[in-house]
């Protein structure tokens, strides 16, 4: 039986005011996220890929409420939250804790690390934690109880990460969104930060959303992925499907751009080439085709719809890669 969601989102858009005299500039707002769909069960691991500014940090803010909605809905175990005031997202952010992409700017750094840990709890108005639970909460995030009188910026990349890991669980969250989580660590440090997510996911059933650039983490610890590109998702499904069938030619070019050492081998789909349209400027129909090479008349006219492939499978494309030549391409 399948699970049912901890947090879903249902079209959800973000849009933010854009005041300009430049001559290019269509809208009076930018639209960062659109018409934005994805559900995350408990246990599971979601990678949301794609490149610089597609929205995917926008979208993990945008689901403990850094960032407000302006269409869509969120659903947190079904229920749809009467609205996206504050007070709304109070139960979200007890079920959901954001990792920021780079820990240390995110903690005071006039606390302590272990004031650091327990304050999340205590905002949450669920009580002062123990030195002891301290501790404990530490450990599992297999920092040393040592380092827990340090000030942030006594700590490594490493260590701050599994601070950061540790604040986190203080509430024990269902949901950990994780931004960049293993951006400039060594890749010996990445490896135990990825397998501590596989620990918590397996020992708490916890989900994660993890926002990444690196293909290497995804292959590593999801179980789906969702491609995004220009606020909006792509293509969705499950990892191993992807990877070796990728439909969506945004998708296949992204992962022909992944190295792979082993020089008999040759891309047989080249990375993806141009540059990002300004999201002053969206493109009309098909976001990504003035990048695409299969682009026809329909596409830059016509915006594609959701279709389903196979179960969990979903794609936005009007000339999806047929499967035979997507395992070609992987």
């Amino acid at each position: 039986m399948t699970k049912a969601p901890i947090v879903e989102a249902r079209s959800l858009s973000v849009s933010v005011p854009c005041r300009s005299s430049l001559p290019f500039v269509k809208s009076p707002e930018l639209r960062i996220l659109a018409d934005v769909s994805l559900a995350i069960r408990a246990g599971e691991i979601v990678c949301m890929v794609g490149e610089s500014g597609s929205g995917k940090s926008t979208f993990g803010r945008t689901l403990v409420g850094l960032m407000k909605p302006s269409g869509g809905a969120l659903l947190l175990d079904g229920e749809k939250l009467p609205d996206f005031s504050n007070r709304s997202f109070g139960k979200m952010r007890q079920t959901a804790s954001l990792l920021f992409q780079d820990p240390v700017t995110s903690f005071d750094p006039r606390q302590r690390i272990r004031s650091i840990i327990a304050e999340p709890r205590r905002i949450a108005g669920q009580g002062d934690l123990k030195p002891e639970a301290v501790i404990d909460l530490a450990q599992q995030a297999g920092l040393s109880r040592q380092l827990l009188s340090r000030f942030p910026h006594g700590l490594s990349g490493g260590q701050a990460r599994r601070a950061a890991v540790a604040r986190a669980l203080s509430v024990v969250p269902r949901l950990i969104i994780a931004d960049e989580p293993t951006a400039g660590l060594d890749l010996s440090v990445q490896g135990g930060i990825l397998n501590l997510f596989l620990d918590i996911r397996d020992t708490h059933q916890a989900a994660f959303l993890i926002i990444t650039h690196n293909l290497a983490v995804v292959r590593h610890v999801s179980d789906r992925v969702a491609i995004m590109y220009l606020g909006r998702i792509l293509e969705t499904g499950p990892t191993t499907e992807i990877f070796r069938a990728p439909r969506h030619p945004y998708t296949a070019a992204l992962l022909a751009s992944e190295p792979v050492p082993d020089p008999t081998k040759r891309r047989t789909v080249p990375p993806v080439i141009g540059e990002v349209p300004s999201l002053a400027n969206r493109p009309s129909g098909c976001e990504f085709h003035p990048r695409c090479p299969l682009a026809e008349v329909r596409c830059r006219s016509e915006r594609p719809a959701e279709t389903q492939l196979a179960q969990g499978h979903s794609l936005r494309c009007h000339h999806p890669l047929p499967a035979k030549k997507a395992e070609q391409v992987a």
